[in-house]
Parts: C-alpha cells; sequence; structure tokens
C-alpha cells in the first residue's frame, strides 16, 4: 500500500533548519528529494522556474509539460507531482506565508498576484524570450544572497523575489493590474475565500450570498460575468478539488472522506463525483495508483 500523502513544511526540506525560506538550484534539489516525485503537498508557497528538461508536472491533477523558462506557482495546501526525462534544472524557492508579513504592511501581498490564487491557468507561465536573460540573471543573484549570508541577506532576498513576482505579474493581461481591483472583482475574490473556510459545510450559493450581504442572483451574476461559472459551479469545483486532494491519501476510506466533506452517506458522496468526475472515487484513486507505479 502507498503511504499517506506527504505533507512538507520548509523545515524538513532544508539544510539550514530555517522555516521561512528554502532556495536552491533545482537539479541538486531533486537528487536530494527524490521522494518528491510522487503526489505531495505543502505547507509553503513553492515556485520552479525550469532553465532546462522536459517531462511533466501536475498540480492538482491537470498535468503540463515541462519547457525550459516555463515558471509555475504553488500555493499552501495543493498537490503536485513531477515525471521528468533525462536532466533537469532551474531554481526553486520555497517561502513560508509569512516570509513577506514582517517587511510589508500588507500581509497578503502575494495573494494579490494571479499567480498565486490557486488556480492553474494563471499558475503555469511560459516567459517570453525577452525575459529570459533578465529572469536568470535575477535567480543568479537570489542564489547568491541565500548561500552568501551578508548583512540584512533576507531582506535583500524579499526585495529580488519581490522584483520577480513584479516582472512575471506584468505579463498578465487578463485582469487591470495597473488599478485598483472593482467591487465585483473584490467581492469574487471575498466569495472564494469564503469558499475556502466553509466549503465542508456550506455547500449552496444562498449561503455564500447571506455571508456577503447580497442576493443569490447578484453572486451568480458576477461568477458568471468573471469566471463564466455560475456560483453553485465555483463551490462544487472547491469541493471536488478537496475530494480528489483526500482521495490521493490511500489511508482513509472513502467513508471517511464523505465525512471530511460533510456527506450524509458515502453513497451520497459516490454519486456526487461520479457526476462531475465521470468516474466513481474508488476508480479515481486507482488512477492515481496505477499512474504512480508507471
Amino acid at each position: 500500500m502507498l503511504p499517506a500523502t506527504p505533507i512538507y513544511d520548509i523545515c524538513a526540506l532544508s539544510d539550514f533548519g530555517e522555516d521561512d525560506i528554502l532556495i536552491s538550484r533545482f537539479a541538486p534539489y531533486l537528487e536530494h528529494h527524490k521522494n518528491l516525485h510522487a503526489a505531495h503537498r505543502h505547507t509553503f508557497y513553492h515556485l520552479v522556474l525550469f532553465t532546462e528538461g522536459s517531462g511533466s508536472h501536475a498540480i492538482d491533477f491537470e498535468s503540463f509539460t515541462v519547457k525550459p523558462y516555463q515558471v509555475y506557482f504553488m500555493i499552501p495546501g495543493q498537490v503536485h507531482s513531477w515525471s521528468f526525462d533525462g536532466c533537469t534544472d532551474g531554481y526553486i524557492i520555497n517561502f513560508s506565508a509569512s516570509f513577506f508579513q514582517s517587511f510589508l504592511l500588507n500581509p497578503s501581498y502575494a495573494n494579490s498576484f494571479s499567480f498565486f490564487r490557486g488556480n492553474n491557468k494563471t499558475a503555469v507561465i511560459d516567459l517570453p524570450e525577452q525575459l529570459h536573460q533578465e529572469v536568470q540573471t535575477l535567480f543568479e543573484q537570489i542564489i547568491c544572497e541565500y548561500e552568501g549570508r551578508a548583512k540584512q541577506w533576507p531582506d535583500m532576498l524579499k526585495v529580488l523575489i519581490l522584483e520577480f513576482f513584479i516582472l512575471v505579474g506584468r505579463l498578465d493581461n487578463s485582469s487591470n493590474n495597473t488599478g485598483p481591483a472593482t467591487y465585483n472583482q473584490i467581492l469574487l475574490g471575498n466569495f472564494q475565500k469564503l469558499i475556502s473556510e466553509h466549503f465542508t459545510r456550506l455547500k449552496l450559493p444562498k449561503d455564500y450570498a447571506e455571508l456577503l450581504y447580497i442576493t443569490p442572483n447578484h453572486l451568480n451574476a458576477v461568477c458568471k460575468d468573471l469566471l463564466g461559472i455560475p456560483a453553485g459551479e465555483v463551490i462544487r469545483n472547491r469541493v471536488m478539488l478537496e475530494a480528489k486532494r483526500l482521495l490521493t491519501n490511500p489511508k482513509l476510506t472513502i467513508t471517511e472522506i464523505a465525512f471530511e466533506l460533510n456527506f450524509n452517506d458515502n453513497s451520497y458522496f459516490t454519486k456526487f463525483f461520479k457526476k462531475f468526475e465521470g468516474k466513481t472515487p474508488e476508480e479515481f484513486r486507482k488512477n492515481i495508483i496505477d499512474n504512480h507505479h508507471e
């Protein structure tokens, strides 16, 4: 039987025993942590810039082809795995949710970037050629600061990493990053935050509309306008994602997962899962195990 889906914190992966930041070239990190090929979760923010290599990596059950000068961003709690062909290299940065808090007045600054919102459509980015050299030079500076540990090195690291975030953030033309968020964008963000906090307990749009002091119709209109899907589907997608994450842990029975997600019984959970995934929870879990052994 496979072990339960591992959950790693920075301290467990760091040679320095630090809790807030880990930076490395990718090839030695991969060599040192061979166990990270299989599906696992992090308690921290995680980003990788590939400079060479091929193969695939999966984030929350969506697979991506590895390419040089591709960068991917992950938030705490997401499940991912790797499968590389031949030599793969680049850079890796892991940082805690609190890493920037003592440095910036806005404690959720990282979340203002679209690539740190847990949406795979904006979290995997192929850097344009004109940025390749600039970004690689920036990452070399980041590595030097991290390994050199000169006076105030943590603050210098934060400056350099933020420079990278802003460079990549400027590539996002899907939203207006130059001005303040609209009322509806703020409303959608609050809705998504509430879903993350309450999705096991609150399953209906009217429950969230009440918390947001708006009508269910208004909430539905905002979701359709900004996401192209109704509010109910946004909630269901979050429940389905958590169900899939829990199914990667073979120590949990289907009944225990149904209970964890607040379904009345195992059969109702199975019907719900099959309706939206096209396969039963058992079939989904078997596919994960089969893929792991390939």
